[in-house]
């Protein structure tokens, strides 16, 4: 069984913290290395980007830590110790094979806001032209809610989407997808995937970086159209036999339709701010005539929310079944909800001529 990848010509590769760090929880500089070996000897004829745990565990050492903390304000502080660490470790290794490593941090709103999506979009784009090797994480040291809740598989796919990648490595300490717990019995490794979002997670780790995290990265990937590779990180040669078609660890084929890239991660958005009820007809206009929602087919709403920050829109019958970035605040939403445009240009305090949420800011979940 052979995998038509060899034309990648973007590829982003995630590295978990199990595949860096020592038994006593430090990273090993010599697993690093591989890791920067392998990536290495792929970036010829193709831009790679790295997304990169380790961190928290890089710092656990110079503080004198012997377990990794349990509350943020430590995770934070062992993150900002060991992601500069992290980052030389990285920039030496891919120095001495003659390529530049350079640093993104990354949180949730860079992907939930327009303006920093097409910054940090652009960002790659220019260090990718220049033949540099992103190395990305969450900035565990400022988002506690990537700290919490975050995963680096779920980062990775977001990344994939925002720089327009066709192909998305996820590493693991297993050799891939598996119909079962490969600790309690016989398990088969499933070798193809095509519904990732129908697979039950199995294995040792179910949770942050688990699994689970990586079927749920790999719904996020295929939905846009990126495929995606789940493989074991100590395999030798392991990235240049995934881009050889070798038939080795799990394969998700990309979805036949791409989603656009900004709809794919509004799709799986977790900061959701707020709630929007519309009523049917609005509903049939957003389901099924493409159309953006305004402001008349407004019922309700709940939440604290911004200009800028993702909503749910709620059918009549309680169902979310849309997600979009709103244009307006809470308190200027109520101002204007229910009203016909006419209605709202006499209002005081305006303008309120933009939509509710744009139609190229909204995407479907149920049809």
């Amino acid at each position: 069984m052979t995998r038509d990848l060899g034309n990648a010509k973007r590829v982003v590769v995630k590295v978990g913290t199990s595949s860096l760090v020592t038994p006593k929880g430090g990273v090993s500089r010599a697993r690093l290395a591989r890791v920067v070996e392998q990536v290495s000897k792929i970036v010829g004829g193709r831009s790679v980007v790295l997304v990169s745990s380790g961190a928290i565990a890089a710092g656990l050492g110079p503080l004198g830590a012997r377990r990794r903390p349990t509350d943020i304000p430590g995770l934070q502080a062992a993150a900002a110790v060991g992601q500069g660490r992290l980052m030389a470790a990285y920039s030496e290794e891919f120095g001495r094979r003659r390529l530049v490593a350079a640093q993104v941090l990354l949180t949730q709103d860079d992907f939930i806001h327009r303006r920093q999506f097409v910054n940090a979009k652009n960002t790659f784009d220019r260090l990718l032209a220049a033949r540099a090797v992103p190395v990305v994480n969450e900035n565990d040291t400022v988002a506690t809610e990537e700290i919490r809740f975050g995963d680096n598989d779920r980062l990775a796919a977001l990344v994939a989407v925002m720089v327009g990648a066709d192909l998305l490595i996820l590493l693991s300490d297993v050799e891939g997808i598996y119909d079962a717990d490969p600790r309690k019995g016989r398990a088969r490794l499933l070798r193809e995937v095509r519904e990732p979002a129908g697979v039950r997670a199995t294995g040792p780790h179910r949770g942050s970086g688990g699994m689970a995290s990586k079927l749920e990265a790999a719904t996020i990937a295929t939905s846009a159209g990126i495929g995606v590779v789940v493989a074991r990180a100590g395999r030798p040669r392991v990235l240049e036999s995934v881009l050889a078609g070798e038939a080795i660890g799990t394969h998700l084929p990309p979805a036949p339709v791409r989603q656009r890239a900004r709809k794919a991660w509004i799709a799986f958005v977790r900061d959701v701010r707020g709630r929007l009820e519309v009523d049917a007809g609005a509903e049939r206009a957003l389901r099924h005539d493409g159309r953006s929602l305004l402001a008349a087919g407004i019922r309700g709403q709940e939440g604290t929310f911004a200009a800028g920050d993702a909503v749910e829109i709620v059918g009549a019958e309680g169902n979310a079944f849309a997600r979009g970035i709103v244009n307006y605040g809470a308190s200027e939403l109520r101002t204007i909800a229910g009203l016909t445009r006419e209605e709202i240009a006499s209002l005081p305090g305006g303008p309120y001529d933009r939509e509710v949420v744009h139609r190229d800011e909204l995407v479907v979940l149920q049809s």
